[in-house]
């Protein structure tokens, strides 16, 4: 009988040997022990090599610094605040257009005006006929828009976790109520409803700014994003949800005497850690397009708070003389969602090695 070929059999294992070289760091034929770790540390692993969802994420830290740290600093660095009207320095004397980027204005309210008036600066001149900064107005839109994605994010998810959980969890008739109430979000006009609020009570809503924490018409947004926006991860949580209820653990909990909500805040709760972090980083970028359209629209953010909707909504007044005022705000709504989904496909691939493509 022919001996077998142990080269043959060494080759056929030399993939995998490789693989776990690489994963333990070291080489073949050496002999080390190997680090156990953690399910935090692995995903952490996973996701620092990849370097496009690293850079997604630096730059949204920047943008949060530049916006809630950055903009008051600027504006006492400056001298004059977002919302200031300028409409003598502001303005191109000659042609009476905003001035470009990076000009030198006058903070004379109208010529020979009494007293001493000295200079400011328009970093990216300014937003139109009332001369206000626009580069003091893009960060304090950016803070507006953070605020809105954010805390309507926060507001859906947590919706949207209770409901499908609950529907996963028991199912039979508490999942056909939220399965039919998710139908009905799902089909509803909420655009007519955004009209409906702005022409009746969108006035009082906005002046809710919880003591000046908000600013005005960011509570009205984050309540009607939140009210249309849970059903999303709710379908996602419900179908995590069926999956895991018929695990062994569950029933193993349940031998030991534990409840319904300790299996579902003890058990259950952990495991959809990974799938919330990561929807939540796409539907804030959703809540950021969102925003800015009904803003554009003039049902989002009222004037004159600042915000990537209204700056937008003012370029296409200037497009052919001030392209650039459709670009800030444009190129800033174009990277924040850019960042925010290219951190969420990081994230998914670090949670979930699976579906790494």
């Amino acid at each position: 009988m022919t001996p077998p070929d142990h080269s043959q059999l060494l080759s056929s294992g030399a993939g995998l040997a490789s693989a776990i070289a690489v994963e333990v760091q070291g080489e073949l034929g050496e002999a080390g022990p190997v680090e156990a770790r953690g399910y935090w540390e692995q995903v952490w692993l996973r996701f620092r090599r990849d370097r496009v969802a690293i850079a997604g994420g630096v730059f949204i830290v920047l943008l949060v610094l530049l916006a809630f740290v950055g903009a008051p600093l600027a504006e006492r660095q400056l001298g004059h605040g977002p919302n200031d009207i300028n409409t003598y320095g502001g303005l191109d004397p000659d042609s009476q257009l905003p001035v470009g980027p990076w000009t030198r204005v006058s903070t004379e309210p109208y010529p020979g005006a009494p007293g001493t008036w000295g200079e400011t600066m328009y970093v990216l001149g300014s937003d139109s006929q009332l001369g206000r900064d626009m580069f003091l107005r893009l960060l304090y839109g950016a803070q507006t828009s953070l605020e809105v994605a954010l805390l309507a994010t926060l507001l859906s998810v947590s919706i949207g976790l209770v409901l499908g959980l609950i529907a996963g969890f028991y199912r039979g008739w508490a999942d056909t109520v939220v399965s039919r109430l998710t139908e009905i979000v799902m089909a509803f006009p909420y655009l007519l409803f955004v009209i409906a609020v702005a022409a009746t009570v969108g006035q009082r809503l906005n002046e809710i700014t919880l003591g000046g924490l908000l600013h005005p018409g960011v509570f009205t947004l984050v309540v009607i994003f939140g009210i249309f926006g849970w059903f999303y991860p709710a379908r996602i949580i419900r179908s995590q949800i069926l999956s895991l209820r018929e695990q062994e653990f569950v029933d193993a909990a349940r031998m030991t005497g534990a409840g319904d909500w300790r299996i579902m805040r003890s058990h259950l709760l952990p495991h959809l850690v990974a799938p919330l972090i990561v929807y939540s980083t796409l539907i804030v970028a959703t809540n950021v397009i969102a925003e800015a359209g009904l803003s554009f629209l003039g049902l989002g953010i009222p004037a004159p708070t600042a915000s990537w909707g209204n700056l937008l909504a003012e370029g296409p007044n200037y497009y052919l003389t001030q392209p650039w005022l459709m670009v800030w705000p444009g190129l800033a709504i174009l990277l924040t969602t850019l960042a925010f989904n290219l951190l969420g496909d990081g994230l998914r691939d670090a949670f979930d090695p699976r579906a790494v493509r």
